[in-house]
């Protein structure tokens, strides 16, 4: 089953409701020539929609991230497609741009049904993949309606992380809800599919017309995908530059220093040229991507002396001590643990934190 922290961090002091937040729109955009925006209905914390891009040629139809595994999406998708003339079936191939399931979760139904292609970076796949639960889930052997096998399910789902808590597996309520959504029976659609197909940074590659160049953009995750088209200056940001809220920093996974990759990976953006539209994941298109970047650096770097003040403060603690100065009560928890401990890492590892090992506890003390 695919992890499901995939909302998004949204910056201090925020009242007023962020774009990203906003209700899905039934509305079609056309934003370039053969280029619609359709928004999908989803239901995480802090998110209200999922942009999904669709690009048009002689053939049919690219979809850029269509959405969750969920019977609303699907009928939603179905909704936007038909505005523009098409059924699931003009749908040749789904780019997904990175391995959360608001971004991955309706190509199972669209390669099942229709034989859609799927395409996404080549390192795309889940940093909590559980062969084991895989492949019971695959033999059956699973009940998703029986709540002891929902129990097994919950057990199995409780790894332990890398500074020495365990991960809090969802409740039973909220298994039996993703089984329940899932328009294919079970819950396989709320798993990493394998792709048909990958790219590389740097490859070019054409899509509904036009070519775009491949930039592997990791930070939010491992394996996260933008799009761009220099011709038209048309950047595809997924969830790595968004317009109003930042994305989750998972502390979890491949990458050494996750808060130096996603630095670096947004630097990048300001290299391209002419760019603009930028088409986030969620949100509404902007054009400064330069500015955004620069806000969203700021963002974690005020989030890094806050560590420091608190290590100052404190002396030392845990990374559940950290988060609980780093976040608010209302997000404690394991994504708030997790983006903690990225921080933590990051300064650890520029040379302004010590880490310490105490009964199977990482602690952290700044200097």
């Amino acid at each position: 089953m695919a992890d499901s922290s995939c909302s998004h961090g949204s910056e201090p002091h925020a009242k007023a409701i962020r774009q990203e937040q906003e209700d899905p729109s039934s509305e079609v955009d056309e934003l370039a020539a053969g280029l619609f925006r359709f928004q999908l209905p989803i239901t995480m914390p802090g998110l209200g929609h999922v942009n999904c891009y669709a690009l048009e040629d002689s053939n049919g139809f690219t979809l850029v991230d269509p959405g969750l595994p969920s019977l609303e999406s699907w009928i939603a998708l179905g909704d936007r497609l038909a505005k523009v003339g098409a059924g699931y079936e003009k749908v040749h191939t789904a780019v997904v741009t990175h391995s959360h399931p608001d971004h991955f979760g309706g190509v199972h139904r669209l390669r099942d049904d229709h034989g859609t292609k799927v395409l996404t970076h080549a390192d795309f796949r889940s940093v909590w993949k559980d062969t084991t639960l895989d492949e019971e889930m695959d033999s059956g052997e699973l009940d998703l309606a029986d709540d002891e096998d929902l129990e097994r399910i919950r057990a199995m789902m409780s790894r332990p992380t890398p500074w020495g808590s365990r991960r809090t597996p969802p409740p039973v309520a909220e298994l039996r809800r993703w089984s329940e959504m899932d328009v294919t029976g079970g819950s396989r659609s709320w798993r990493v599919p394998e792709p048909s197909g990958t790219v590389v940074d740097g490859e070019e590659i054409k899509l509904g017309g036009r070519s775009w160049l491949a930039l592997h953009t990791p930070g939010h995750t491992h394996d996260h995908l933008c799009l761009y088209d220099p011709v038209d200056g048309i950047l595809l940001s997924g969830d790595h530059v968004l317009p109003t809220i930042t994305p989750h920093i998972n502390g979890v996974g491949p990458m050494d220093d996750p808060l130096a990759t996603f630095f670096r990976s947004l630097e990048r953006m300001k290299e391209l040229p002419e760019v603009h539209q930028v088409l986030p994941a969620h949100g509404h298109p902007f054009s400064d991507v330069t500015s955004r970047v620069d806000h969203i650096i700021g963002h974690h770097e005020e989030r890094l002396e806050t560590i420091r003040e608190a290590g100052d403060d404190i002396g030392s603690g845990t990374v559940e001590v950290f988060m609980r100065r780093l976040f608010k009560e209302r997000s404690w928890g394991d994504m708030a643990a997790s983006e903690t401990y990225a921080h933590l890492e990051h300064l650890r590892i520029l040379g302004q934190a010590d880490r310490n090992e105490i009964a199977g506890q990482a602690v952290y003390s700044t200097h």
